[in-house]
């Protein structure tokens, strides 16, 4: 295990030593062997969702040809931000082991605890206003969705 965690450091220190963003590294792991590992590449290519444990569980994805990861295990130099811990779920990924945590994270400028905040319905200022608009036109989809024979469930 101890392995797995140091690659996962060792692709934050790639990333930080490129400039390619913040010193985030993740490993995917499945029986034993590396699947995928990335850095967060958010400087480098300018988006605000190239998070280490995205990447990789992007490019585990595109490895293995399936959207379900339930038989990995994601090390990540870090613990993972509310995006990264929403796409393990999706993902399906049941172990997460993690190095530095969200507070120190925060102690070097990664704060994260106002979406925590908004997540939890505490925060006192609202960043994004949320306004419902179209639900006739947009349902439509969500009809055909439900109505479509072949569609893969996940």
């Amino acid at each position: 295990m101890d392995k797995f965690m140091k690659e996962a450091v060792e692709e934050a220190l790639k990333g930080v030593r490129e400039n390619h963003g913040g010193p985030f590294g993740a490993v995917i792991v499945r029986n034993g062997e590396i699947i995928s590992k990335a850095h967060n590449e958010v400087i480098k290519n300018n988006d605000p969702t190239d998070h280490a444990e995205m990447i990789a569980i992007r490019e585990a994805s595109k490895k293995l040809g399936r959207f379900d990861l339930s038989d990995s295990e994601l090390y990540t130099s870090c613990e993972p931000c509310p995006m990264c811990f929403a796409a393990v779920h999706w993902a399906k990924i049941k172990k997460v082991y993690f190095g530095c945590t969200r507070e120190d994270a925060a102690g070097i400028g990664f704060d994260d605890n106002y979406i925590y905040d908004v997540i939890k319905g505490v925060a006192k200022e609202k960043q994004v206003a949320l306004k419902q608009m179209g639900r006739d036109l947009a349902i439509k989809a969500f009809k055909e969705w439900e109505a479509k024979e072949d569609k893969v469930q996940y």
